[in-house]
């Protein structure tokens, strides 16, 4: 199955001041259309054009690294627009949600505090995580598009800190991005469809 790119849950606009309209044409537009069109070259050199993409991404970890690169941060990218809407954010989270993060990572202050450091600390480029494994909710980091399916986990959250991602609005200020990720831009509704998917 070819590999495309999803048109934006939301117009250019909507996530300004804390993601401008210029990152979202970047990144959207050019990098993850680079993914895609360089993915499904790729996975068509390798015989792998009929796999869905997760399948191309554990298939090619360890093994074909160009068609990995590419695959992992087209469904790390997939997901990154849903996690992001208008107006989200802030710690008014789902009940089910609220429960599994007071249980498995001491609260909603303590995710936060612990997410954006793993965001902070991911040295160059990479991404900061919220995953299912063993049952659990656990909180990773990941180098450049590597992302916890190679890992085990089910992700259900994640943050892109390439600098790409916010350079335009932050320059070289990664935790106050992180911080206007987590305080106003989570879809705490599609993070909870992807918690009760992976907890199936």
């Amino acid at each position: 199955m070819a590999f495309e790119l999803p048109e934006l849950p939301y117009d250019y606009e909507a996530l300004a001041p804390f993601m401008s309209k210029e990152t979202l044409e970047y990144h959207h537009d050019k990098h993850h259309k680079a993914y895609v069109d360089n993915g499904n070259k790729l996975a068509a050199e390798a015989g792998m054009a009929e796999l869905s993409v997760e399948d191309v991404v554990k298939k090619s970890f360890g093994t074909n690294q160009g068609l990995f690169n590419n695959a992992a941060q087209h469904y790390n990218h997939v997901h990154f627009w849903k996690w992001m809407k208008k107006d989200g954010g802030g710690n008014k989270l789902p009940g089910k949600l609220e429960t599994a993060i007071a249980s498995d990572l001491g609260g909603y202050d303590k995710f936060k505090a612990d997410f954006i450091a793993a965001g902070t600390t991911q040295f160059g480029s990479g991404w900061a995580w919220l995953s299912v494994k063993d049952g659990k909710l656990v909180i990773s980091k990941t180098p450049n598009g590597e992302n916890p399916l190679v890992h085990g986990a089910e992700p259900i959250l994640g943050v892109d800190v390439w600098e790409h991602s916010y350079y335009i609005d932050y320059r070289n200020a990664r935790p106050k991005y992180l911080e206007a990720f987590v305080d106003s831009l989570i879809n705490w509704d599609y993070v909870l469809e992807r918690y009760e998917a992976a907890s199936k």
